[in-house]
């Protein structure tokens, strides 16, 4: 193979801070800029591989994706020059700023290392950080922060510009993912044909294996090991957030976390003197999405994109699930990674675990950034064992955008060459699901529901229902309380009702 066309991944770093003055606690960029310079000493090679890098891709933070985290204190300009600033990566030449998506860590270094290959990169990094734990005690404190800057230049962007939900969705208020995820989780109940405390049992069940890796990594955020009751069990300390899902199974976004990969050619890695011993080889990978809007998925408890992009993965890496050492599901919550089990052939159970970090929960959820830690605690877990393998799935929006890389210190067998995901793509596509109307009116009944909760308790539903035609539709039901609170006791799968829209605005009232 040609070395100055073969990539490697060669340094990685992970932050966590937990400083509880804000007026003390490191900045995002500062903060995303220490776990850069981590990553350098990782690979060996320090200030003289942070000199030598071409490309900075900087994940999008929150405050700048998503409307429930946006900052009150501001933010950089051009985030992956201000970064270049800090690290002393003058020469970089290409900034790259992504869009929103826990797919855009795994996607970026596939495009990384694409380009590599094309002779177009020869230094990378891969970075981003979180500090809405800083945040949230600075609003709480009344403490203002400046965290404006403007470094000069410009950026490209990288991935989708295109939010998550449509018009019609956003009318119902499901608008992000806290409203979403339930909706599949009571999908995935039904398909399995589980009473509600059945499927809360088991989604403590699955997320107490996750909490016991968490209470084991310092890095975690939640290192308290939660049992699978303290999950599931409703209580003042763990309420529901959006039914079925407690506290406890929702992403914790409010912390302070970086991380950052680093990758060379093979030629650059021996130039700088980075040892062998460091290097990170990826074998497979693929990237695929499913219906973008949620309410034309085929189902509540499948992803086709999901089983596509593991079937492409292993087939480029040449492997199997069985070969897999390590496992790393992206986890924001329960219905992704329960998905992600049936989609790549895995058992909830799976004696090898289904994380190494402790999952976005427990470890921390820093906004569009998690894959990027897996990926360095990954690289940490293979060198530990030269020759293992380990796999690391991503996922973006609402079981949306798919990507997965598997990874070794095995070098592998033919140059690195994914096949161009519109070849596949395209099965995915028409895979269609059902017809949409957005003026249901009569006869109906319940597909998947979810009943979101604020402090004083059963707030609004959010519900998709099929019309006497078939036709799915998304609607609220009244906000009557005793109806919401029965909605989270009694199982409405199913339930019959009659739906009318007015002004854009589908109600369903159950019989």
């Amino acid at each position: 193979m040609d070395e100055t066309r073969t990539p490697v991944l060669v340094g990685c770093g992970q932050i966590t801070q937990r400083e509880p003055d804000p007026s003390r606690a490191m900045a995002p960029m500062d903060l995303t800029a220490a776990a850069v310079k981590q990553a350098a000493e990782d690979s060996g090679a320090g200030a003289r591989l942070l000199a030598a890098l071409d490309t900075l891709v900087v994940l999008a933070s929150f405050s700048d994706t998503s409307w429930r985290f946006k900052s009150p204190f501001g933010g950089p300009k051009n985030p992956p020059k201000s970064i270049a600033n800090r690290v002393g990566a003058g020469a970089a030449k290409r900034l790259v700023y992504t869009f929103a998506g826990g797919n855009m860590p795994q996607w970026s270094i596939n495009r990384l290392f694409e380009m590599v290959t094309r002779g177009e990169v020869e230094a990378a990094v891969v970075c981003g950080g979180e500090a809405l734990a800083t945040q949230k005690a600075a609003e709480r404190a009344k403490v203002t922060l400046d965290w404006n800057e403007d470094a000069g230049g410009a950026f490209e962007r990288w991935g989708v510009e295109k939010r998550g939900w449509n018009d019609a969705e956003e009318r119902h208020r499901m608008a992000g993912a806290i409203f979403a995820y339930p909706l599949f989780e009571n999908g995935i109940r039904g398909h399995l044909k589980r009473s509600i405390p059945e499927h809360m049992a088991a989604c403590g069940k699955l997320f107490a294996h996750f909490a016991a890796v968490a209470a084991k990594n310092p890095l975690a955020d939640r290192r308290k090991g939660f049992t699978a009751e303290d999950i599931a069990t409703v209580s003042a300390d763990n309420p529901f957030i959006g039914f079925p899902y407690t506290k406890l199974m929702n992403s914790n976004a409010f912390i302070d976390q970086s991380a950052a990969v680093i990758l060379t050619s093979v030629a650059k890695a021996r130039q700088l003197g980075i040892p062998e011993s460091k290097w990170v080889h990826l074998h497979g990978t693929a990237d695929a999405y499913d219906h973008w809007y949620i309410s034309d998925r085929k189902n509540f408890h499948s992803s086709p994109a999901m089983r596509i992009v593991a079937r492409e993965t292993f087939e480029m890496a040449g492997v199997g699930m069985a070969e897999m050492d390590f496992i790393d599901l992206y986890s924001c919550f329960p219905s992704a990674v329960e998905i992600a089990c049936f989609e790549n052939g895995l058992a909830l159970d799976d004696p090898r675990g289904l994380t190494i970090t402790g999952g976005l929960p427990y470890f921390g959820g820093p906004g569009n950034n998690y894959v990027t830690h897996s990926i360095a605690e990954m690289v940490s877990k293979v060198r530990s064992k030269p020759g293992s393998k380990g796999l690391v799935t991503a996922n973006g929006n609402y079981v949306t955008k798919q990507s997965a890389g598997i990874y070794s210190t095995e070098p592998p067998k033919k140059p690195f060459k994914p096949k161009d995901p519109a070849v596949y793509q395209a099965e995915i596509d028409a895979d269609k699901g059902p017809a949409t109307t957005e003026t249901p009116s009569g006869k109906a009944t319940i597909e998947t529901y979810t009943v979101m909760h604020d402090r004083k308790g059963p707030s609004y539903a959010i519900l998709f229902g099929r019309d006497a035609q078939g036709r799915r539709f998304i609607a609220n039901t009244p906000e009557d309380a005793a109806l919401l609170r029965d909605m989270t006791e009694r199982d409405y799968l199913g339930g019959a009702g009659t739906v009318s829209t007015k002004d854009g605005l589908a109600v369903f009232k159950p019989d």
